[in-house]
């Protein structure tokens, strides 16, 4: 296992469209297994490939309390969505930035999990808004996407303020 460096808006490399995965082995799992330790640590509550510059469509989400409902999402992909939601979000790759996204309230995805086997599932709430923050990322885009320009250029201006005061 290993941890992996998570990419910092505005970097470009974020902007990127994850390919799907063509076969699910080793390298696959092992990716999945190291996002997740990633996500664990930094810590948060999903992590895409795009956010550790591998431009793959895998997801890693633990939504729980007790940070051991570990789900692992391969070519996702949102088959429809219903009902909004207003929520506070935050990102890894966004680190201390947090502002209200809508989104659809209910999800339903599907998926290929680890073994290669296709799923499905029905998500609401916190899970079906962390679907959807994430397959954004495999899509090139990041929360702050959904601001206001006048919003995107203020968080440019502070990150940029934090990355001078950190170095």
């Amino acid at each position: 296992m290993a941890l992996l460096p998570i990419l910092r808006f505005p970097d470009p490399r974020l902007q990127k469209i994850a390919r799907p995965v063509d076969k699910i082995d080793d390298s696959i799992r092992q990716l999945a297994t190291d996002m997740a330790e990633t996500m664990y640590e930094a810590p948060g509550i999903g992590l895409a490939a795009t956010q550790v510059d591998v431009h793959l469509r895998v997801v890693v989400i633990d939504v729980s309390e007790e940070r051991n409902a570990l789900r692992v999402f391969i070519n996702p992909e949102i088959l429809s969505c219903d009902g909004l939601a207003l929520g506070e979000e935050g990102c890894l790759s966004v680190p201390g930035i947090y502002d209200k996204v809508e989104r659809a309230e209910r999800v339903t995805v599907r998926y290929l999990d680890q073994s290669g086997q296709e799923q499905r599932l029905e998500a609401e709430g916190l899970l079906a808004v962390c679907i959807q923050h994430e397959i954004d990322h495999l899509n090139g885009k990041v929360f702050v996407d959904h601001l206001s320009q006048l919003k995107q250029t203020r968080i440019r201006t502070k990150l940029a303020k934090q990355a001078r005061v950190t170095a």
